[in-house]
C-alpha cells in the first residue's frame, strides 16, 4: 500500500490525528487537511487515491467538497458524518462518495471500508474491448471515454453515476433488483443501504431525462428495482 495516498478531512484535529494514525501503520501515505478550502487545494497538490471527507467542514462543506473534487478527478470518496438520519447519509452518496460512516466510528472498521474501496478500485471495471458503445436515440454512452452525450450536450456525471447507468443500459428492458446493482457497481464490500440506488437513479433522471417525473429512460419496477428502456 505504500504508493496509495490518502487525504484525511477533518475539522477535528484528534480525529485526523487517530485516523492518520491507523492508516499509516497500514503503510498508507497520509496527508492532512482541516476545512474544505484547504481539503481542495491539498488535492489539487497531492493527487490522493482516496479522500477521507467529513460532511460538517468549515468554510466549505463536505458534500459541496466532494461535488467539486469528482468535476476534475475520479478520487475514492469514504464520507464521514456525525448525523444519524439516512438522508444525510444519501446526500454524501448522491454527489459520488463511494461509502460512508457514521461518526463515532472503529478506526479499524474505516480502514476495512477504504481496502474495501482500494480492491474495487484494482480490480476496475471489463476491460474496455468488453464494453462497447451504446446508442439510443439521442442518447450515446462512451464507456472508453467515459462520456454520455445528450444529442450534442455533454451530460456531467460523477464515476458511479456512469457505472450503474451502463449497468442498466448494456440490458435494455432487462429488470435488475437493487441488489443486483448494488453488487455490479458498488460490488460485495459494499456496507451500506440499498436506498443509495434509488438516489442515484433520482439523479441520473434530472440529468438525462427532459421530465424526469415521467421516468421514460429508466423506470421503476415496482416492488423489484429498474430497468433501462432505450430505441
Amino acid at each position: 500500500m505504500e504508493s496509495v495516498t490518502i487525504l484525511v478531512v477533518d475539522d477535528e484535529e484528534p480525529i485526523v490525528d487517530l485516523v492518520a494514525s491507523y492508516l499509516i501503520a497500514e503503510g498508507f501515505m497520509v496527508h492532512r487537511a482541516y476545512d474544505g478550502p484547504s481539503a481542495l487545494a491539498l488535492a489539487r497538490s497531492v493527487r490522493p487515491d482516496l479522500v477521507v471527507l467529513d460532511v460538517m467542514l468549515p468554510g466549505i462543506d463536505g458534500v459541496e467538497v466532494c461535488r467539486r473534487l469528482h468535476q476534475d478527478t475520479t478520487v475514492y470518496v469514504l464520507m464521514l458524518t456525525a448525523r444519524t438520519e439516512e438522508v444525510d447519509k444519501l446526500i454524501g452518496l448522491s454527489v459520488g462518495a463511494d461509502d460512508y460512516l457514521t461518526k463515532p466510528f472503529s478506526p479499524r472498521e474505516l480502514v476495512a471500508r477504504v481496502k474495501a474501496i482500494l480492491r474495487r478500485q484494482r480490480h476496475g471495471p471489463a476491460p474496455t474491448l468488453e464494453r462497447p458503445i451504446l446508442q439510443f436515440d439521442l442518447l450515446m454512452i462512451n464507456p472508453e471515454r467515459r462520456e454520455v452525450w445528450h444529442g450534442e450536450t455533454l451530460v456531467e456525471l460523477t464515476p458511479r453515476e456512469f457505472d450503474l447507468l451502463y449497468a442498466l443500459a448494456s440490458h435494455p428492458g432487462r429488470v435488475f433488483t437493487r441488489e443486483e446493482l448494488l453488487e455490479r457497481v458498488w460490488g460485495n464490500d459494499f456496507a451500506g443501504i440499498d436506498r443509495v440506488v434509488d438516489v442515484h437513479v433520482g439523479v441520473l433522471r434530472r440529468k438525462l431525462e427532459d421530465d424526469p417525473a415521467s421516468a421514460a429512460l429508466i423506470q421503476t419496477v415496482r416492488g423489484v428495482g429498474y430497468k433501462f428502456v432505450g430505441k
